[in-house]
């Protein structure tokens, strides 16, 4: 049996899995399944074509699904899709797809959105991933497995952050940040590798040292980023070739490049 608060409004429609609980004043629209075991806990929306998957805690006056701060969107069908015991905390707003960015926003699993966080349309968030108290993600981005992205951050409009990077506080990340990077200041300098998250998640000391030796190649060598980045391939390391299929890639920015 789920738990329904008598002030909340479940509009036709809407499907509400085993267990649920929905507290005070929440509105839950005619699209929207939530999973088993989901808990609004007062005053949330959860608006448009939207999932919320089993476990997952919504906290007071976050706004999930609604349409996008996108002056282009006319209105067309877009969906949001969000994972397993996700942690949404107060004020987070996340909002559905553009026909343009493919339709879809996704948040993965195991997610924490703290405080006044955003995510925009078309956003995809990998699983694991943490985004501090008023982190924003502007529209189209991809954020990997494993990223942290630091307090008051803001992170540009297309941008991919590779699995495992962090992002320090109060930092505008404005092109792609590879896999494990360390990102600090401002305008978003890439000062290293995230040694602490891949300590934290048992890599390797060979692993570490493979990617350590790579992005010294990848400050210190000869030519361009990316062909610096496609001689990293020839390794044994899979992190490695990770981080050079991840350069490899089509993207619609460039990268944080090492600084020496």
């Amino acid at each position: 049996m789920s738990s329904i608060h008598p002030s909340a409004v479940i509009e036709d429609g809407a499907r509400i899995g085993e267990g649920c609980r929905i507290g005070p004043f929440c509105h839950v629209g005619p699209q929207v399944v939530l999973g088993a075991g989901v808990e609004l806990k007062s005053h949330v929306v959860v608006t448009g074509d939207t999932e919320i998957g089993a476990e997952t805690i919504v906290f007071p006056f976050s706004v999930i699904g609604e349409i996008p701060q996108d002056l282009k969107f006319g209105g067309e069908h877009s969906s949001l899709r969000i994972g397993a015991r996700n942690r949404i905390r107060e004020h987070v707003t996340i909002n559905t797809g553009t026909q343009g960015g493919g339709g879809e926003t996704r948040v993965g699993d195991d997610c924490l959105l703290m405080a006044g966080c955003h995510v925009a349309h078309d956003v995809t968030v990998g699983d694991r991933v943490i985004l501090v108290n008023h982190a924003s993600v502007a529209g189209h981005c991809e954020i990997g497995d494993d990223v942290i992205i630091g307090g008051l951050c803001g992170i540009h409009q297309w941008v991919r952050i590779g699995r495992g990077a962090i992002i320090g506080a109060v930092t505008m990340v404005t092109n792609d940040v590879i896999p494990f990077g360390l990102v600090q200041g401002p305008r978003g300098r890439l000062d290293g590798l995230n040694l602490v998250g891949l300590k934290r998640r048992g890599t390797s000391r060979e692993e570490i040292g493979a990617l350590r030796a790579a992005f010294r190649a990848l400050r210190d060598g000869e030519g361009t980023f990316l062909e610096r980045a496609n001689g990293l391939h020839d390794t044994q390391s899979d992190l490695v070739r990770e981080l050079s299929a991840f350069v490899s890639a089509q993207s619609d920015r460039q990268f944080l490049t090492p600084q020496g």
